[in-house]
Order: C-alpha cells, then structure tokens, then sequence
C-alpha cells in the first residue's frame, strides 16, 4: 500500500490529476503504516485484526475508486469512495476500541 502511495504521489505530479490521484496517494501513504504496526502489535490489541481488514479494504476501496476514474473515467460502483471512506472511520473507530479494551485489562 505504501509504494501504491508513492506511485500515486509520482503520478500525481507527473501531469495527473492531483486532487483524485493526490488524495488516493495521501490515503494510502497515512494507512499503510498503520496497518503495518497493526499487523506487529496484533497480540496486544484485541481488535488488530478486524481494525486492519477494515481500514485496508477501506483504503483500496476509496482510492481504487479514485484511481478509476482518473484513468478510466468511471468509478469502480456508485458510492464507491463514500463506501471506502465510511470503512476507514470504523477501522479507525475499531482500533480506538481496541485500545480501550487494551487499558480495561490493565485494571
């Protein structure tokens, strides 16, 4: 995801479309850490797993959509980008609750 972020900031500069390809660069670039950390910290948060399939297919949902219609002039279905961009909140909202549960055992 992080060098699909990198490919699309170049592309970005390079004469595409820097609003769509610009933000589905800058999405893939903030996530791809994240679920990286989420896949090394998997044991001690409860919610890794389902928070990381949530935001990752979030993240390719939103900015596939992006991406096609840049380079293909259609999105991927409707509501596509909003569908990716509701999906992440939860990601994140599930890696919050995670975290909660986290201290709640530390009680």
């Amino acid at each position: 995801m992080g060098a699909c972020g990198v490919g699309l900031a170049a592309a970005a500069s390079h004469g595409g479309d820097t609003l769509l390809l610009g933000s589905a660069s800058m999405m893939c670039l903030a996530h791809a850490p994240v679920l990286l950390a989420l896949y090394l910290g998997h044991q001690q948060i409860r919610t890794a797993t389902l928070a990381g399939l949530i935001l990752g297919l979030g993240t390719i949902v939103f900015a596939g959509d992006l991406v096609a219609r840049h380079y293909l002039g259609s999105r991927l279905f409707p509501f596509a980008a909003p569908l990716g961009g509701n999906l992440m909140i939860l990601g994140w909202l599930a890696i919050a609750i995670g975290a909660f549960l986290r201290a709640e055992d530390r009680r």
